[in-house]
């Protein structure tokens, strides 16, 4: 005889920043919720997020942080749940955190203590949380959800899917909460790799990966979109803070460039300095603002002095300084993403509570939804708002 399905105001499916915020949010409120996930750890992301220090929101949070086919979306949850309602969550817990470079905010001590945080939260709320569940399948009869998994049956008149999108496949990550939306008729965005380091080809590889390890401070640039934060060389391509921000928005086939002196009229810099040191090499003055070896690489081979160097060259040199133009070749894909861009459309779901509108009970948060934000706290943000919003409808 088999036993009976275990009775629920709600699953979560997925225990990770949104899922977490979620179960807390509605066991906070007296709701019976169960949380399931197929890892045998709660928080798996949370925990090597921020090297390890969880950049766990961002001071700057505003919707034009996040990209989405509807821009709008995120403004009901961002607003209802902002960052400093976070923040006092984290004192109340006695949880020391810095500001970093902009507005980014990190723990004092280890991302553990977040997990901790939420966990306990959770434990309070009496959630019941159920780890190392793989589920086998889930019905919905018009009334309720059922979730079957291989430690038991689950039954709601709600259900949340809160397992994120495929980036970091290692941590356990799939496109999960894709094929429950489609089943359900919900409509999904293109999943594709966000914030994730780009590969080069050609001779734009062949210049890029003997300066491999090399980083620079340098403005990257997609259409009308720029970041400035440090450019890293890699042996595949190009990586660091501005390549993962501006690899949200470019699309394959495409174009970049950077500026690689932000700070400088490159030409101005140029000119003046064939008159200062006219017999310096062309590298030895690239030096004083670049890395020597970019700057190596930048001067080419010629050995000539900058005072023999003719001003249509200058020029052309600091064309290239202002704006290198790259054509990636593609991304390190879902492997190396931090996130995910695209996933459930958000035409068919409540900006105020996260409900398909077409499907009553059934929820969407966090990552698994087509909002994705910048790097730098903005997409744990987007979990808390979200994961909150749905806890408090479940």
């Amino acid at each position: 005889m088999s036993a009976l399905p275990t009775a629920a105001d709600t699953v979560i499916l997925g225990a990770g920043a949104a899922g977490l915020m979620c179960a807390l949010t509605a066991g906070r409120r007296g709701r019976r919720v169960v949380l399931l996930d197929h890892n045998g750890k709660a928080g798996a992301k949370i925990m090597i997020s921020g090297g390890g220090r969880c950049n766990f929101t961002n001071f700057n949070v505003r919707s034009t942080c996040f990209l989405s086919a509807n821009s709008h979306f995120c403004k009901s949850a961002l607003a209802r749940y902002a960052p400093h309602d976070f923040i006092a969550l984290v004192e109340r817990h006695g949880i020391a955190w810095h500001e970093k470079t902009l507005g980014q905010l990190f723990c004092d001590g280890s991302a553990r203590q977040i997990v901790d945080m939420l966990l306990a939260e959770a434990a309070a709320g009496g959630v019941d949380l159920r780890l190392g569940r793989r589920i086998t399948d889930i019905g919905h009869d018009g009334s309720g959800f059922t979730v079957v998994t291989e430690g038991g049956t689950f039954v709601a008149p709600s259900l949340v899917l809160a397992t994120g999108g495929p980036s970091i496949p290692k941590m356990g990550a799939t496109g999960f909460a894709y094929e429950v939306a489609r089943r359900f008729g919900l409509d999904v965005v293109e999943p594709r790799p966000a914030l994730v380091p780009l590969t080069l080809g050609g001779d734009d590889l062949a210049f890029a990966a003997p300066l491999s390890g090399v980083s620079v401070d340098a403005v990257a640039r997609f259409g009308k979109t720029r970041f400035r934060e440090h450019m890293l060389f890699t042996h595949r391509g190009l990586s660091g803070p501005s390549v993962l921000q501006i690899s949200s928005y470019w699309r394959a086939g495409e174009a970049l460039g950077f500026d690689l002196l932000p700070d400088l009229d490159a030409l101005a810099f140029l000119k003046e300095r064939k008159q200062v040191r006219p017999r310096a090499e062309v590298k030895t003055v690239l030096a004083e603002v670049l890395p020597a070896r970019l700057a190596q690489a930048l001067a080419g081979e010629a050995a000539r002095p900058i005072g023999e160097t003719s001003d249509k060259a200058l020029a052309a040199m600091a064309e290239r300084l202002k704006n290198w133009v790259v054509t990636p070749a593609g991304t390190e894909g879902f492997a190396k993403a931090e996130v995910t861009a695209g996933g459930i459309d958000t035409a068919g779901l409540s900006s105020q509570t996260m409900m398909a509108k077409a499907v009553p009970g059934l929820f969407a948060v966090g990552e698994a939804v087509d909002v994705t934000g910048w790097l730098g706290g903005y997409n744990f943000q987007w979990a808390w708002s979200s994961g909150w919003a749905a806890g408090q409808a479940v």
